[in-house]
């Protein structure tokens, strides 16, 4: 594929198998939703017992033990709590992110030009990732306040469905502060997240394709190219997860009714620098670096069906 457009001129639009068009990147949302909306979904038990470890530590002291007490008093249900906000909010933080990345991404290499855009590749992976994040979180942030909602009320005290979980986030806005009361903390978790992981999926496939797979990418076979789709996805989920985990567990604490009404800073000199560290830690980089590599891959897999090709290379 010719990497210059019908005009003559270098255009990142054109570096890839096929064009970067309009139909190119609504496939790249639907591959996000599908990426984002289905993996979140599926483990949303290691979420609710992530949640309720950070909320009230003293009760929920690690991931076998929490989903045994959430099973016991709760019941089966108990640990699939916000599956559906889970769902819907991740799939659309999903078409967002990674739909616009795609984007930002051509649009940032377009501007630098073709000699700034090789030299500087790793800063424009990071303001991609970024701003696409700014939008995914807007779209994301009264599905996930309702969410944490849901998994870190005491049973019988906040509704667990999908719609009467809404209403009740509606009928207390002051109280909960909904649509966009977590946004700021969402950002400050999201953002430095994805641009972990983007930035790390991005520069450990390029190392794979000059380390390890040295013939041009497009010679290696599908599943050999998802392999390393699946493995940079993976480690680049365990640097997200210690990265971003700090803000994340302020926002699963702003919804602790103890916290009511608290500010962000003060939540976060209450806990501590080391309890928002570390409480939950371990089960959120098992959580992250499976959902990432299997999020990269499911994206991938997408893309290579839909003829797009995998991301990245050398």
């Amino acid at each position: 594929m010719s990497h210059l457009a019908p005009s003559g001129k270098w255009d990142a639009r054109y570096l890839g198998p096929v064009p970067h068009d309009s139909s190119y990147y609504a496939k790249c949302m639907l591959g996000g939703v599908l990426a984002c909306g289905l993996t979140h979904a599926g483990i949303t038990p290691l979420d609710v017992a992530k949640c309720n470890m950070q909320v009230n530590p003293t009760k929920y002291k690690g991931l076998t033990s929490g989903l045994a007490t959430l099973v016991r008093e709760e019941g089966q249900t108990g640990i699939w709590k916000g599956f559906g906000p889970t769902l819907v909010g991740y799939s659309l933080q999903g078409m967002f992110k990674y739909g616009l990345y795609e984007l930002f991404k051509d649009t940032y290499m377009n501007l630098a030009g073709e000699e700034a855009a090789n030299k500087y590749k790793p800063l424009i992976w990071l303001a991609g990732s970024a701003s696409a994040e700014v939008f995914a979180d807007i779209a994301l942030c009264p599905l996930e306040m309702t969410k944490v909602k849901i998994q870190t009320s005491p049973s019988g005290t906040f509704p667990t469905a999908f719609g009467a979980a809404l209403q009740e986030m509606k009928k207390n806005k002051i109280d909960t502060r909904y649509p966009f009361g977590s946004l700021v903390p969402l950002w400050s978790r999201q953002i430095p997240y994805t641009m972990a992981k983007f930035f790390f999926f991005e520069k450990i496939v390029q190392v794979f394709y000059t380390r390890v797979f040295t013939e041009p990418k497009e010679t290696y076979a599908k599943t050999t190219q998802l392999g390393v789709t699946f493995a940079s996805g993976y480690l680049a989920g365990v640097v997200c997860a210690i990265v971003s985990h700090p803000a994340d567990s302020i926002v699963s604490l702003m919804g602790k009714p103890a916290n009511k009404g608290k500010s962000f800073g003060q939540i976060a000199s209450e806990t501590g620098a080391v309890a928002l560290a570390t409480k939950g830690l371990g089960t959120r980089v098992l959580m992250i670096g499976t959902l990432t590599g299997f999020q990269w891959w499911i994206y991938d897999t997408f893309k290579s069906t839909m003829g797009l090709g995998t991301t990245g290379g050398k």
